[in-house]
């Protein structure tokens, strides 16, 4: 299974893998994340980050937008 873009639903504490995969890909960054190593997204936007950098930018991007 490697190097396979896995879906994710993503959870207000954890995800759910919906198609196997090993990893998935920052919506800021573009960067690959592996799956073990996941630590930030966003529930409501279904969205994963790289990093608290990649997750602050999209909430700073959000606040702009309001």
């Amino acid at each position: 299974m490697k190097n396979k873009l896995a879906t994710i639903k993503y959870l207000p504490n954890n995800f759910k893998i919906i198609e196997d995969g090993d990893h998935v890909i920052c919506a800021v960054s573009g960067k690959k994340i592996y799956l073990d190593k996941l630590t930030y997204w966003n529930v409501e936007l279904q969205e994963a980050y790289f990093s608290y950098v990649e997750a602050d930018k999209k909430r700073e991007e959000l606040i702009k937008k309001s």
